[in-house]
């Protein structure tokens, strides 16, 4: 129990003190583990007998990683990303289409196209903040994003 507490605040301290870029690649991180999990439950059905139990947790996983594709949707700020922001919002919505038919279908490859992108993605936002990060290792304020869930 102490442990869980302790992993707990660990967690809420880590999102609290990070700067808007580490956000957004923890989000991605999130996406990739939701789908990871979706996949080998996917796996796992399509090689045995279809389980109910598990049909219902690649739903889950997937249905997470379309609330924080969502999330990442609604941190897009078009004023200042101007073009970028339109492509990632356009792509986004791309993602959460993809992904709900792929739910739907429990298609492996789609899911995995998307998770693929997602990672991508990531990676991409992992070095732009580590540039960020060298010219200027002034912590800029955070917002309200909950990502420990």
């Amino acid at each position: 129990m102490a442990y869980t507490n302790a992993l707990s605040a660990y967690r809420e301290t880590r999102i609290k003190t990070a700067s808007q870029g580490q956000l957004i690649v923890m989000l991605y991180d999130k996406a990739v583990q939701h789908l990871d999990r979706g996949i080998d439950l996917l796996k796992m059905n399509s090689t045995g007998k279809k389980d109910p139990g598990r049909i219902e947790e690649i739903n889950k996983s997937i249905l997470k990683t379309q609330e924080i594709i969502t999330e990442l949707m609604v941190s897009l700020d078009f004023e200042q990303g101007g073009g970028i922001a339109k492509n990632l919002f356009s792509l986004y919505t791309w993602f959460n289409q993809e992904l709900l038919e792929s739910n739907i279908g429990q298609d492996l490859k789609r899911i995995t196209i998307v998770r693929n992108l997602l990672a991508e993605l990531r990676s991409a936002w992992n070095e732009i903040g580590i540039k960020n990060a060298a010219e200027n290792p002034q912590k800029e304020p955070v917002g309200g994003i909950n990502i420990a869930g």
